[in-house]
Parts: C-alpha cells; sequence; structure tokens
C-alpha cells in the first residue's frame, strides 16, 4: 500500500508510475477519484476545524452569561445546531478517508527507476548460467518419462482432487521430499536463513498484507465459515510473522525461510500451458524472505536471487534471468527478477522462482516497523522475498535435461545424498 502523502503531494511520481506499469487508463479513474476525494476530505477538515472553534467560542460565551446570570438559551441552541453540522463533518471526512484508504489497496506498487517500461516482450535477460541442450526433439516429455518410471500419477490425481492436482509416487515422492530437504539445508546452513514451519492456511490479514487481498481474492482457495485462506506461497505467512511489530535496527537484515505446499485458482491462466507439471493447483515450495532497511534492500535482492540461483547451479540446469519489464511486475512487487529454467522436450523456458524487492509497499500494510536507533520513530521496514525453489517445474526441467538414452535420469551429484542413488529409473 502507497503512503496516503502520494496522493496529497505526489500525484504525478503515482500516476507516473502506473503509466510505466502500461496501467494508467486502467486506474488514472480511480486516481482522480481518490484526488476529489482527497480535496473532499480536506474541505470538511478546514470547515470542521473551523466550526469547532465556533463551538469552542459558544461554549465560553455561555459559560459567561451564566456567570453574570444572563440568559444562554440562544447560545445553547446555537451550539447544539454546531454540533450536528460538526457530526455531518466529520461522518463526510471518515467515509472520504475510508474511501482513499480503499481506493490505495487497488493501486500497484511503483516500479523503481531500473524496471523497464512495457509489457513482457520488454523483460530483459541480465545473466545466463550453462547451457540447454540441444537435442529436446529425442527426448521424452517430463509427463510420459515421469509416467513411465512410475513416478507421477496425473490421472489418480484428478480423480481424488481434480484437474492440476499431481500424485507423486515410489521414487518420485522421494525425488520431493530429497529436493525440499537439499533447498531448505542449503539456504539454513550456507546462506543463514532462519527456518520456519508455517499454517498453510491464513486470515484475512495476513492476505492483505503481503497484497494477495482484495484485488486478487479469485485466485486464492477460501475457507468461507472461518474466513481463511490456503495460502498461495510461504510468503505470506513468513512475511507477517512481524505483523503489526517493531524490529530493531540491529536485527536488519533478516533472513527466514519455510517449506510450504502452495495452492492457487489461478482463475486467470484459461488457455495456459497446463500439461504435466506445467501448471498445477498445488505445488511444493521452499521460500525467501527478507527484511531490510531502505537503504540495503536493492543490494538485498541481489543477495536473495544469488541465492536462489546457487540451487540451480547445484541441480546442474542450465538458467537464465530476466529483469521484468515494469508491465510484467507483479502488483505489489517493485522490481522482480524472475528465474527460468529450460526444459529441453517442452522447448520452453520455465519460470522457477521470482525474486523481488516490495519497498514499503507490504510493510505498510502488514504494519512492519523497525526503530533505526534507540529512541527514534520507527520507519517502515523493506521486505524481499522469493522462490528457492519451486518444485514442479525443477521436477520437470530435471528430469528432461538429465535424462540419459535408456530413459533413465541422472541425479545431480549435490542432489545424491539426499536422494540416496546416483540414477532414477
Amino acid at each position: 500500500m502507497h503512503d496516503i502523502r502520494l496522493l496529497r503531494d505526489q500525484l504525478d511520481h503515482l500516476r507516473e508510475g502506473m503509466r510505466r506499469r502500461g496501467k494508467l487508463a486502467e486506474l488514472g479513474p480511480l486516481l482522480d477519484r481518490a484526488e476529489s476525494l482527497e480535496k473532499e476530505r480536506r474541505a470538511a477538515i478546514t470547515e470542521l476545524e473551523a466550526q469547532q472553534a465556533r463551538r469552542n467560542k459558544v461554549t465560553q460565551d455561555v459559560a459567561l452569561k451564566r456567570k453574570a446570570g444572563e440568559d444562554a438559551t440562544a447560545l445553547i441552541a446555537e451550539g447544539r445546531t454546531i454540533g450536528d453540522v460538526i457530526a455531518a463533518l466529520e461522518q463526510r471526512r471518515n467515509e472520504a478517508d475510508a474511501a482513499v484508504q480503499a481506493m490505495l489497496y487497488e493501486l500497484p506498487n511503483i516500479p523503481l527507476p531500473e524496471v523497464p517500461e512495457g509489457d513482457e516482450s520488454n523483460n530483459a535477460v541480465v545473466k545466463t548460467w550453462g547451457t540447454p541442450r540441444a537435442d529436446g526433439a529425442s527426448l521424452v516429455p517430463h509427463w510420459d518419462a515421469a509416467a513411465g518410471m512410475g513416478i507421477l500419477d496425473l490421472p489418480r490425481g484428478a480423480k481424488i482432487a481434480g484437474s492440476g492436482f499431481v500424485v507423486y509416487r515410489g521414487a518420485g515422492a522421494r525425488l520431493v521430499r530429497s529436493l525440499l530437504n537439499m533447498m531448505l539445508d542449503l539456504h539454513t546452513d550456507a546462506h543463514g536463513y532462519e527456518e520456519a514451519w508455517v499454517p498453510f492456511m491464513v486470515n484475512r490479514a495476513s492476505m492483505t498484507g503481503t497484497g494477495q487481498l482484495p484485488k486478487f481474492e479469485d485466485d486464492m482457495y477460501r475457507v468461507p465459515d472461518e474466513d481463511l485462506f490456503l495460502i498461495p506461497t510461504a510468503e505470506v505467512p513468513i512475511t507477517n510473522l512481524f505483523r503489526d511489530e517493531i524490529l530493531e535496527a540491529g536485527d536488519l537484515p533478516r533472513a527466514m525461510c519455510g517449506y510450504s505446499a502452495c495452492f492457487r485458482r489461478e482463475a486467470g491462466s484459461a488457455g495456459k500451458d497446463t500439461r504435466g507439471l506445467l501448471r498445477v493447483h498445488q505445488f511444493d515450495k521452499v521460500e525467501l524472505v527478507r527484511y531490510a532497511t531502505p537503504e540495503s534492500s536493492r543490494e538485498q535482492l541481489e543477495l536473495l536471487t544469488v541465492q536462489a540461483e546457487a540451487v540451480l547451479e547445484l541441480l546442474e540446469l542450465p538458467y537464465r534471468r530476466l529483469l521484468l519489464a515494469a508491465g510484467d511486475t507483479g502488483f505489489s512487487s517493485a522490481m522482480t527478477y524472475d528465474l527460468e529454467v529450460y526444459a529441453p522436450a517442452v522447448g520452453k523456458w520455465l519460470e522457477v522462482s521470482s525474486c523481488s524487492v516490495f519497498t514499503d509497499f507490504q510493510a505498510r500494510r502488514a504494519n512492519i516497523r523497525y526503530r533505526p536507533a534507540p529512541g527514534e520513530k520507527p520507519r517502515f521496514v523493506h521486505t524481499l522475498n522469493g522462490s528457492g525453489l519451486a518444485l514442479p517445474r525443477i521436477i520437470a526441467s530435471l528430469i528432461e535435461h538429465h535424462q540419459q538414452p535408456d530413459g533413465s535420469v541422472s541425479i545431480p551429484e549435490a542432489l545424491q545424498p539426499y536422494f540416496g542413488r546416483a540414477i532414477l529409473r
């Protein structure tokens, strides 16, 4: 959420941010309405202060008349009338304030200056690592290869839950567990993250704090009787660990990670790739979350992204890092790097992590602050997160990229201690 002072004092800056996202035509009328409501709120406050001063004067005059033994009936009646006017002005001010606050929840974050303008066609590849296999046409797609090995059971996943739900079996289940353990050990032991085991359901305040609500409620699985939501990512519960809290400067930067299942209805994804593991409604992921000072958050984004990339390098999977253009950057993010691995049989780059800095956008919604020094006024932290990593597409790429001529899959050396063998067949 934006500081309301942007509407009051820097509306042009806010408009420019929406223009760079390609959203000005859509959100311009909302900004116009917000500007009008803010003017109305200011006018109500000015009039309210004048009426309060007038009531105070009448109250003083009533006291003087009573002290002098004079009739104060007319002044008392005038004071009551002024009280009614003040009540109406207060309601007008509060309604305008509530409407502006509601509008602020609908506005996405402002992209950082280095983020390219435009839509996804302007995404920029800023790093590559490894060499994608060139023989993709001769490889078996991951869904057929995994089904042939008996490690992936899509028909039974659909039977017990519906399309978009997956059952891993035997060595497939072991592969999932191995990957998660490897990633968690790497991030806690080598990268210094504190692990958190978090709930898979959160309340409305938590979903609002990280920006999923109110705008994206249709994409979420909701438990209506409890008003709880199945989490789309561990970003939500981990970021909200410190909701409504004040951290000390010495606590920053703070790094938390955690495993979670992730649940997404993806109501707007009709027509996109759905074959195999490319797009599912439930998947497993290790999430990285960092809390930083405003001065260090940009540097922290680079660090977080390199830490996510380390997993791909250990898995010996060629990847590329994309700097997303403003129009392709997520609602809450100010800048995002996407990490994509190549699936040679599918012939596509697959996103496996989005590493983002949110500036103070989430922290304002979740009220996460820090105290720069003892006795100083608290400031909002900057939050960051990224997948470290998301499994379905990692497994797809691993099966295809490390596929051997006999149909087996070689297990990367770093994963072998967890998986217990060098070959998946």
